[in-house]
């Protein structure tokens, strides 16, 4: 009976070992939601985890579940009117991250990322539209100041998208910057000198074109040139 008993033991040990690593290894990502996995070692993956059942690497990885529904949320503020009357108002917003940037967004906002943007952005938005209005003309042109916020919203867009070519721009540069410096590194100023000829080549194919451009040789064997009108 003992022999069985260590035998069951055995056996059950590292069945229920490889079931628990199993169990851990796995999880569920639902309906209208996305997952980000952190990684211990390399940080935050890039790519978003869509729907469904997955794996992932028990204590060295992580799934952090975004909800990626559209949801409303109020944003009340109390500010002047263009007639110095404060005004109370309340800015309904229907937002949703954007699932592209879902890493981008854990690793700059974290999880309440909404609670870090919205309020600001929505307070300062009707900070400004309101101050372009009367108080009564705020209630009978109520359409006009929605279509200000509505366009204030494509305004913050536009200006997001900016910062961003901005960004990729620099880093272009200053790729290319790092490429013209390994250049200079590995050819020395022969490069200088050989994109200096280029560049003086050029520039007398263009002067050579011009009719009031006149050389007059001298005698230490430099051109002059001369801007002679016609």
């Amino acid at each position: 009976m003992s022999a069985i008993l260590s035998t069951i033991s055995k056996v059950a040990i590292p069945v229920g070992a490889a079931v628990s690593f199993l169990q851990y290894s796995m999880y569920d990502v639902q309906g209208g939601f996305r997952a980000v996995i952190f990684d211990r070692l390399e940080g935050v993956k890039p790519a978003p985890v869509g729907e469904g059942t997955h794996f992932l690497v028990p204590w060295l990885q992580r799934a952090i579940q975004f909800d990626v529904r559209t949801k409303p949320r109020n944003i009340s503020t109390t500010t002047g009117s263009k007639d110095m009357q404060m005004v109370t108002l309340t800015l309904r917003v229907l937002h949703r991250p954007d699932v592209k940037n879902l890493s981008q967004i854990y690793q700059g906002l974290g999880m309440d990322y909404d609670e870090r943007v919205l309020p600001s952005i929505g307070n300062e938005v009707l900070k400004s539209i309101v101050a372009q209005f009367d108080a009564g003309e705020l209630i009978t042109q109520r359409e006009l100041v929605s279509s200000k916020i509505q366009r204030a919203k494509f305004i913050v867009e536009k200006a997001e998208q900016e910062k961003n070519a901005a960004i990729i721009r620099a880093e272009g540069e200053a790729h290319a910057a790092e490429i013209i410096s390994a250049s200079l590194d590995k050819a020395g100023s022969g490069l200088i000198e050989l994109r200096r000829i280029e560049a003086s080549k050029d520039i007398a194919g263009t002067l050579a074109h011009a009719k009031n451009v006149t050389y007059l040789p001298n005698q230490k064997g430099n051109n002059m040139l001369l801007n002679v009108p016609v």
